[in-house]
């Protein structure tokens, strides 16, 4: 990828999604990446798909973005 690609992209990610850091304890990382993985899907997926759920149980519906 070149580098006018490379900044458009960035560019589009920046105006499109919104970013959360996220600390874990030490060796925590490969362990939610692991579980990731088995499951078939990437992090950020599996971190969004936790969030979802999670929102979606406590207010006891199916309503999120």
């Amino acid at each position: 990828m070149g580098k006018a690609s490379t900044k458009a992209q960035n560019r589009y990610i920046a105006k499109v999604y919104d970013r959360i850091n996220l600390t874990v304890a030490k060796g925590r990382k490969a362990v939610i990446q692991a579980h990731a993985q088995a499951q078939g899907e990437s992090v950020n997926g599996f971190v969004n798909r936790a969030i979802d759920e999670t929102m979606d149980r406590d207010k006891g519906g199916t309503d999120h973005e």
